[in-house]
């Protein structure tokens, strides 16, 4: 993970709650790159990346949005 501090994720794997974790493809409030990162460090999430947008991707995809959500706290 490049210049990261070793060990400074370790605290996700704590977290057992089902996560969903929502980006746009574009987001430069909170970078794109974040979002996997935290998906490949909590032990039980979900990705969304939705394409060519940006920090309110829910907003701009919202019928996709509301269709992955409602799955997953159905699960």
């Amino acid at each position: 993970m490049g210049s990261r501090c070793p060990g400074s994720y370790d605290y996700l794997t704590g977290i057992a709650q089902p996560t969903l974790v929502v980006n746009g493809s574009n987001d430069i409030v909170v970078a794109t790159v974040n979002s996997y990162i935290l998906q490949q460090n909590l032990p039980n999430a979900e990705l969304i990346l939705f394409p060519d947008s940006n920090h309110g991707s829910h907003f701009q995809f919202t019928e996709s949005f509301l269709e992955y959500a409602i799955s997953f706290i159905d699960r």
